[in-house]
This record gives structure tokens, sequence and C-alpha cells, in this order.
């Protein structure tokens, strides 16, 4: 379980989260929403210690992040799989390579048990026989699958995708839609997903949840979000360019 125990965080003069709370329980798949620079990746670098609360809280399995030693920290992220938006490989290695780095940070494993994880977590992504090609010779959408192989490669417990259908086609959304739901059926690994991509939202989602002025604005499943009557929450899953002051009413006077 991850938890977000009334988070703030400012850079500087501008404050991004504050009071964010959300539960991510074990196997679903939470997608969180909102406009650009509201705050939606700043809070899951949280949960892996890239950044630290200015205050609240931010706990994992039972432990806090921010106060774990930093053996523990490492630790902690050889469970949690990191999906950046436009995928983050590294040019001047190969594709096999860029799948085995975590794995060989880590040191556990045997150069052969390395190849067969690589092998495995490109299967997965229906990317077989492609470890000796670069980046450079992949679609982008087969960078978008690499850069989840990679993340699966370590078996982690949770993966933190990070706008992952961005600048995609349709169809190419589609299918890496479709490995974030395979990432849960079949592995049960628990994910979080940002995305301002509702079609994407709707097609993985088992809860959603909008940040808006640094707070969960809301937060349901596909079909309560799609049925709110929030009109902050409608604007931006309906992609309206103003607010209906009418709804705006109505809603302010039901919660009063």
């Amino acid at each position: 379980m991850i938890e977000f125990r009334d988070v703030y965080k400012a850079f500087g003069p501008k404050a991004v989260l504050r009071g964010f709370s959300l539960t991510v329980e074990e196997g679903e798949t939470m997608v969180i929403i909102g406009y650009s620079g509201t705050g939606k990746s700043v809070a899951i670098k949280h949960i892996v210690g890239l950044l630290d609360p200015d205050a609240g809280e931010v706990w994992v399995d039972g432990k806090r992040v921010d106060q774990l030693p930093r053996s523990e920290l490492y630790a902690l992220r050889g469970q949690i799989g990191y999906v950046f938006q436009f995928a983050a490989l590294f040019d001047s290695m190969t594709i096999g390579e860029n799948v085995a780095m975590g794995l060989r940070k880590q040191g556990t494993l045997t150069p052969r048990e390395i190849e067969a994880r690589v092998n495995d977590a490109l299967e997965l992504v229906d990317l077989p026989d492609v470890q000796s090609r670069m980046p450079a010779e992949l679609s982008g959408g087969m960078r978008k699958r690499v850069g989840i192989a990679r993340a699966i490669a370590l078996r982690p417990k949770y993966i933190l995708y990070d706008e992952p259908t961005t600048g995609l086609d349709p169809v190419t959304s589609a299918t890496i839609d479709q490995l974030m739901v395979r990432m849960r059926e079949q592995l049960g690994v628990t994910g979080i997903v940002i995305t301002h991509d509702m079609r994407s939202a709707y097609t993985v989602g088992t809860r959603i949840a909008m940040l808006y002025e640094g707070r969960v604005r809301a937060v349901g499943t596909v079909d309560e979000i799609q049925h709110t009557s929030d009109p902050i929450v409608r604007q931006f899953i309906e992609g309206k360019a103003t607010l209906d002051d009418d709804a705006m009413g109505a809603f302010a006077g039901a919660r009063a």
C-alpha cells in the first residue's frame, strides 16, 4: 500500500502540493489526472525518495519513505519500477543493455540470469529479438515499451508510469494501455499512472484521482469520475474551455 498523508511541497515561493492525501491499495491501478503544472509528477517522486515533503508523510508498505536509512531506501526502490515520460533510454547502449541496467546495478544475479530476465521482460512487452538494436532504431512507441520492460525486469511490486502515452498516435497509445493492464492482470503489479489522456485513464484505471490546486479534488472508480457532478472535474475530463457557472453554483450549493 502507498499512502500520501497531508503532503505539502513547495519550490521557492511556488506551492505545488498543499495537503495532498491519497491511498493506493495493493493490486489496483490508480490514475492521477490534472492540469499541467499541478504537481502530479512531483507527487510520485516522493514515493521513491527523489523528493522529500516539506510537511506530511509518504508511506510505502508501512515504511515512511523520507525517514528510511539509505540502505533501506535503495531496497525500497528495488521494489518500484519507474517508467519515464520519454522512456529515458541511453542512446549509447543497446536495448538489452538498457533493460539490464537496473539488474546489473543490484548485483544479485549472474550474467546468464540477467540475460534470461531481459528476454522475459521484452517478451512481455511483445518486443522479442530486439536486444542488440539501438534506441535510435526503434519507434517512439517501441521505446516506451522498452521503458516498461526495463521497469518490469526488476520484478517490482509497484510501477509508476509518468505520462506513458504522451506523443504517441492513438493506435500505439492503445497498445501501451493494454500493456499496463497486462502488468496488473498477469504480474499483479500495483500501478500509479500520471496522464492527461482520459481515454487511457478510463482504460487502465481501477480508480482515478484528480489533483487540483495541490489537493485531491475527487477520487473514485472510472464510473464515478465519468458521472461526477463536480464542475471542475467535468471541465477537465470533457476538455471544456470554460466552466459552466450554473453547474458550479449548483455544486457549491449541494456541498454547503
